[in-house]
Parts: structure tokens; C-alpha cells; sequence
């Protein structure tokens, strides 16, 4: 790490201090900045809300990811062609070339890439190129034939000749992109097809040279060694069985087939190729007998020997109707020099040019003039990667510092003006909008990191049911409650292009929302618990009463064959046991009534306040784990597990989870002009009780400590605490009563025990 000599600022969000980038040099000066101090040190190459063409471009490695490293050197490269560094704090979409530093030898070359893309794109008289303008390559190098990547187009040749050999090329070793978006060749492919030509010319050479060995039938002796390779299996076989026979008659029968098999074969309809038969001997077989090729053969196989007998036999060994072992290997001998020699094929690839047009090439012998188009060409190097440069150093100009904003600090996320790259829209569900969503692609995997978080997160599964296409995204739930989330919900994503998808919740990580559903959680987990116990009881009750009725009906349509049943004796130990079940109750009852009697004898409004802190005793415990969590609530898991490297611990505090979750609410100034006529009428009592213990509170307070008004004995109301009167009558009563209470303890101790 390089000594710094930058003057950084900072400023304090989700609880850590980030670097504040205001300027070119704030940017250019990143490589000073400890990256303990950066906020992440890594994210994905894609699945982000930024344009995917600028983070490859600077992906310099194509692993993927964007490494600290990498915009370090991509926020270099682009300040070094800028005269003012300031320019990529600005942005926009357009770069004026006269920010373009044309006093270095980069930028030159630079801007004159950029004028001439310019002058490509008939804007001639433009002062600033776009990313709109560089952002298809093939367009700004269509009307060129000469770009500077190595390879040329048939448009790149002046003679008819040339350009036919480049399609020759094509036709027969293949192209390679050009950047005109035309196929074109290379060196690679200009040096292979001549190579193929001259193996060719050299292996067909080699048959012309003994041609009566090699081609015993001339042009005939490839359709006379097709005909020979489409029965040699067979016609080996066939002679085989015969030399078998020879040595022992006894195997004559089964080298025939079994008359079993020929059976079997009988029962279906036949036609001349009948597969049934086709793994059968070519003809019948006996000791030293000839293969017939007309009359006698099996004939799956008679088309085949007949084409046999035509090109090959006929020609070579003259008109024979049947072929001996010895025939067939003069036969084969006889083309064997061919086989070996086709075996040995050279230039394949251009064969079917004919040999006719291969040695025109050669005999023309273009290939100098191909090398010298493609040396023209790569000549043009220097200045087509200039325009790519521009290209390159527009969308930086454009997006680097919205990246770095994102990167190096989490701006853009809490601040909260414009949305930060890794949230990919706004999910709408249970009269909520959260807006921390971001894009997954595997649920499961997300949730093993994500879970950390301590972050209600539901996962989503999302459709656009007329396009077909499918996105999985995560939300955050930060405010609510999650009363009505649950697997199976269904709501709206619209993602930043504003394109709605239909939402359905398929996964959800259960963490607290907020204190004040903490504090209710444990009374509504009660009043679930006794839903389900009564709706459980009530089941089981209509089952025994069914059961019960069955029974009744079974026992008075069989009650004249059916003895009346003993009187059950009294069980003992049923008795015992029900005792002591009425013993612990009558203890239980005893107990809480004591406990309700100590605290009636307090006076009113401190029995309210008792009663407030025994709910937040009940409440405490669940709301203390929430208030923990809420209190570690951090985005930093969220994104790692989608591939970032954050480095600073991101939270989300309650203020700022509510800023991410927005819930429903009327707007200002709004009114409704009409009530709901199918409403339910809601019972007033529950307020008249509320009123009611609110003013025995106040009353009991204030008379606990004097404060309210009373009638005196002179008909007059007064306060007693600020009455001397009152005061002194209090004193008496209160030193009565004292004395009262000695007297009844010392009476107590004098009183014999019993």
C-alpha cells in the first residue's frame, strides 16, 4: 500500500464510516485508500442492475468478478486520456472529444480513432461520440475491409480471382469472425488451405504416377472397391463355413442353420430383403463349393453381389456367375493397392473443390497476394484498437464512478436517491413495497449464508406468464409484521425497467421484523395455541359423539340380543387418584387466589401498573432477542452470498429498515367520502372499559397521594394535601392507627398459646 498523500473525507452510514468520492482525484487516488476502508473488495460480473459490456471491460482477467485491483487500474486508465479527471465524477452519456488529452500519445491516437468512428457513422461534424455510437463494434467497422484484427473479408480483394479463393477458403477450412461482423480468414486459415491443396495435388500424384496398380479400373476401381467392402464380411464368412465343412462334414447341418431357424422365419410374410434372413450364409454351404453370385444366393444379399459381379468381378476377372476362394482373392489382391492408397488420403477438406480447380490455385499461386491483403490489414492494428479504446474509455467516462459508488462506498444504498446496482426492483406484497430485492439463482444456496443476516427475507419465484421468462429474486421484509407472509403468497415485482412480474413466495428465512411484533408475538402465539387446542378438542368431540351415535343405533336395532350390562363396581383406585387430582386443583386455586387477594390489596392504579409490568415480563424476553437482533441486522451476508466481497459491516437499523419496506398508508389530504356498509359494528364496550380503568387510575392515584378533591366536614370540597386541616386530621388517623396496631400485637403475644 502506497503512503497516502490524498486528503480523504468521510461520512457515517449503517453504522461505519465510508470514503466520500466527490472528485477525479478522489477517484484516482483509490490506490492510496487503505482497502480495509473500501466497503467491498469484490462483486459479480453479472446479475447486477450496471451494464454488463463496461464490467467486462473491466474484468481484465475474465474470471468473472470485479477485484479492487481492477477498478483501481480501470479508473487509471481512464483518467490518464481525460485532461480533467473530473469528467468521470460528472459522467453522462456523451464524451466531448475536447475532454479527450491530446497531449499524450495514447490520447492522439485516441481521438483521432474517435473522429474517424464518428466520420464511419456519418457524424463527421460531431463534437461528442456516445455510448450510443460505440456501442455496437460491428456497426463502426461494417464499411470498413481493412480493421486491424488480422483478417480480411472477400470485399478486402481487388480481382475476381482473389475474392474466389477467399470463398474457396471458406467453403473449405472455414472463416473466423471478422469485426465487420462478415466472415473472413486469417493467416491460420490462408496457410492450412494451401497446405491442404498441396497434399491433395501430392496423394492424387501418387495414383497417377501407378495408376495400373493403384487404379486397376481407373475411374471405375472406387465403385469396384465399394462393392467389394459392402459384401467382404459375408463373402469371408461364406468361406469360412466352407473350409469348416471340408474339415468335418459333421458340422455340415448346423453351418447351414437348423431347420428350427428357417421355421421361424416361415411364419411371417418375406420379401427379397428380408432382414430375417440377411444374417444367413451368403448360399448354401459344402466342402470346396463356389459362392454362386447369380442363382443360389441368400437373398437378402442378391442386389449386393449382383452390384459385386457388375463393377468388380466382371471387369477384373471377366464373366463369371460364380466366384471361387481363389477368385476372391485375386479379387481382392487386385484392389488392395487402392485401399492402402485411400487409406493414405491427403487434403480432404478441399476435395471437393476437384482436382481440376485445385491445381488452378496452386498453378495461379495466390497465396502471396492473400499474405500481403492480411499484412495490410493487421497494419491497421494500432488504429482499430483505438476505436475500440473509445469505446471503452465512453462507457468508463459514463459508469465508473456510479460503480465506485457502490464499491468502494455504499452511497447510492443509503443514501437513498437512486437505487444501488444490487437491488433489482420493488416487490409489492401483504400492502408492502420492499425495495432491498435482489436477483438469486439458487434459493437454497443463498439461504445457508443469507441466514446471517438476521434479516426477514422471503425468497420469490417470478413470471412473466406472456414472454415465458423466469427470474428468483430475495426480499427484505424490514418493517410490519409477518403475520400474513408465508409460503404460497402471491404479489407483484417490477424490476428497474419497469416490467412486472408475478411474484409467489417460495422460501422464507423467519427473523424479527420489529419490537412491537416481538412485544405481541408471545399473546398471539397463545391465542394460536388455543385455536388449535379448541379446533383439535372440538374435532375429537364430534368424532366420540359420532362414535356414540353409531353405537346407540347399533345397540337399539340389536337390543332384544343383547344382555343387559353388569353395573360397574366403583374402582378404588380411581377414586385415589381423582383425590389427589382434587387436591392439586383445590392448592392451584389456593395459591392463585392468594396471589389475587395480595394484589387487590393494593390500591388501584398500582395494581394497573403491576398488571402492565407482568406483560412486559412476558413480553420482555422476545422483545430483548428482537431488539439483539434488529440490532445486528446486516446486509453484508445478503450480498456475499450472491457472489460480493462486502468488507465493512453494512447494517440496517430499524430507522433505515423502514425506509427499504414501505407500508400501506393513505395519502395526505386524503378522505373517504363513503363508509363501509358491510362492516362489522364494533362493540363499545371494549372503549367504555378502557375509559373507565383510565379514570379509576387517575382517581386512585390522585387519592392515593392526597390529590383529589373531597367534601369536609364544613361541606366545603378541598385537596387534603394542601389543606392544614385535612394534614392534621391525616396525622391523627394515621398515629391512631399506629397505636391501634401495637395494641393489638402486644395483645397477640400476651394471649396464651393454644
Amino acid at each position: 500500500m502506497a503512503e497516502t498523500t490524498h486528503t480523504w473525507r468521510f461520512f457515517r452510514a449503517g453504522g461505519f464510516d465510508q470514503v466520500k468520492l466527490e472528485t477525479g482525484a478522489d477517484l484516482l487516488n483509490l490506490d492510496q485508500l487503505d482497502q480495509k476502508l473500501w466497503v467491498a473488495l469484490a462483486c459479480p460480473a453479472s446479475g447486477l442492475e450496471f451494464d454488463r459490456q463496461t464490467l467486462a471491460l473491466i474484468d481484465s482477467d475474465k474470471d468473472g468478478r470485479v477485484r479492487a485491483p481492477e477498478l483501481i487500474a480501470a479508473l487509471k486508465w481512464a483518467g490518464a486520456r481525460l485532461k480533467n479527471p473530473d469528467d468521470l465524477v460528472k459522467g453522462g452519456d456523451s464524451l466531448p472529444l475536447a475532454a479527450i488529452n491530446d497531449a499524450t500519445p495514447e490520447g492522439k491516437t485516441l481521438l483521432s480513432s474517435a473522429r474517424t468512428l464518428l466520420a464511419n457513422l456519418g457524424k463527421r461534424d460531431a463534437t461528442a461520440i456516445s455510448a450510443a455510437d460505440t456501442a455496437d463494434v460491428a456497426k463502426i467497422f461494417a464499411q470498413t475491409v481493412f480493421n486491424g484484427d488480422g483478417a480480411i473479408v472477400v470485399d478486402s480483394a481487388a480481382d475476381d480471382a482473389t475474392k474466389a479463393v477467399i470463398q474457396d477458403i471458406i467453403a473449405t477450412v472455414g472463416s473466423v469472425p471478422d469485426r465487420s461482423g462478415k466472415p473472413g480468414v486469417d493467416l491460420a486459415k490462408v496457410e492450412a488451405f494451401f497446405t491442404e491443396l498441396a497434399a491433395f495435388d501430392a496423394w492424387v500424384k501418387k495414383s497417377e504416377a501407378d495408376a495400373a496398380t493403384i487404379l486397376p479400373l481407373a475411374a471405375g476401381t472406387a465403385a469396384a472397391v465399394a462393392a467389394v467392402k459392402a459384401v467382404k464380411v459375408k463373402v469371408d464368412d461364406y468361406f469360412g463355413r466352407c473350409r469348416l465343412a471340408a474339415f468335418d462334414p459333421r458340422a455340415l447341418a448346423a453351418l447351414n442353420r437348423e431347420e428350427k431357424d428357417f421355421l421361424a422365419v416361415a411364419t411371417k410374410d418375406l420379401s427379397i430383403t428380408a432382414t430375417e434372413v440377411a444374417s444367413f450364409p451368403l448360399a448354401q454351404v459344402a466342402a470346396g463349393k463356389a459362392l454362386p453370385l447369380l442363382n443360389g444366393a441368400n437373398p437378402a444379399w442378391s442386389a449386393a453381389l449382383a452390384t459385386l459381379r457388375t463393377a468388380a468381378v466382371k471387369p477384373l476377372l471377366g464373366e463369371l456367375s460364380e466366384l471361387t476362394e481363389a477368385d476372391w482373392a485375386t479379387l481382392t489382391g487386385k484392389l488392395g493397392a487402392f485401399e492402402c492408397w485411400q487409406a493414405s488420403k491427403a487434403g480432404a477438406a478441399v476435395e471437393k473443390l476437384g482436382l481440376e480447380r485445385v491445381r488452378a490455385i496452386l498453378a495461379g499461386n495466390p497465396k502471396a497476394g492473400l499474405l500481403a491483403l492480411i499484412a495490410q490489414d493487421t497494419a491497421e492494428e494500432a488504429n482499430a484498437n483505438a476505436i475500440a479504446q473509445v469505446n471503452q474509455l465512453v462507457r468508463f467516462v459514463r459508469d465508473l464512478y456510479r460503480l465506485t459508488t457502490n464499491f468502494v462506498n455504499f452511497e447510492d444504498f443509503y443514501d437513498g436517491t437512486e437505487p444501488a446496482i444490487f437491488q433489482a426492483g420493488t416487490l409489492f406484497l401483504d400492502q408492502r413495497s420492499c425495495t432491498l430485492c435482489l436477483t438469486v439463482e439458487d434459493a437454497g444456496r443463498h439461504a445457508s449464508m443469507a441466514g446471517l443476516a438476521g434479516t426477514y427475507i422471503a425468497y420469490v419465484d417470478c413470471v412473466r406468464k406472456g414472454s415465458g421468462e423466469k427470474l428468483s429474486i430475495m426480499a427484505a421484509f424490514t418493517d410490519g409484521d409477518s403475520d400474513n407472509l408465508m409460503v404460497g403468497r402471491n404479489g407483484i415485482f417490477y424490476d428497474r425497467k419497469g416490467r412486472d412480474w408475478d411474484a409467489t413466495i417460495t422460501k422464507i428465512i423467519d427473523n424479527p421484523i420489529s419490537i412491537r411484533q416481538a412485544f405481541w408475538s408471545p399473546y398471539k402465539k397463545l391465542v394460536r395455541l388455543i385455536e388449535e387446542q379448541v379446533a383439535k378438542r372440538a374435532a375429537a368431540a364430534d368424532a366420540e359423539a359420532n362414535s356414540k351415535l353409531v353405537t346407540a343405533a347399533t345397540a337399539a336395532a340389536n337390543a332384544d340380543k343383547v344382555k343387559p350390562a353388569e353395573p360397574k363396581k366403583v374402582d378404588v383406585g380411581t377414586v385415589a387418584a381423582m383425590g389427589v387430582a382434587f387436591g392439586a386443583l383445590g392448592t392451584a386455586f389456593a395459591t392463585i387466589a392468594g396471589y389475587v387477594s395480595g394484589l387487590l390489596k393494593l390500591p388501584f392504579w398500582q395494581v394497573c401498573l403491576a398488571l402492565v409490568g407482568l406483560l412486559f415480563l412476558v413480553s420482555g424476553p422476545s422483545m430483548l432477542i428482537a431488539w439483539l437482533k434488529l440490532r445486528k441486522r446486516n446486509l453484508g451476508p445478503i450480498l456475499d452470498a450472491n457472489g460480493w466481497a462486502v468488507n465493512a459491516k453494512a447494517r440496517v437499523n430499524v430507522p433505515f429498515g423502514t425506509s427499504l419496506t414501505g407500508v400501506a398508508k393513505l395519502p395526505p389530504g386524503a378522505q373517504s367520502a363513503v363508509a363501509d356498509k358491510f362492516a362489522e359494528t364494533p362493540p363499545a364496550w371494549p372503549k367504555f372499559l378502557a375509559l373507565l380503568v383510565a379514570l379509576c387510575f387517575v382517581y386512585s392515584f390522585a387519592n392515593h397521594f392526597q390529590l383529589a378533591p373531597v367534601l369536609s366536614s364544613e361541606g366545603k370540597v378541598i385537596i387534603p394535601r394542601f389543606d392544614e386541616n385535612a394534614q392534621a386530621e391525616a396525622k391523627k388517623a394515621a398515629a391512631a392507627k399506629v397505636a391501634a396496631d401495637e395494641a393489638a400485637k402486644k395483645a397477640a403475644e400476651a394471649a396464651p398459646a393454644k
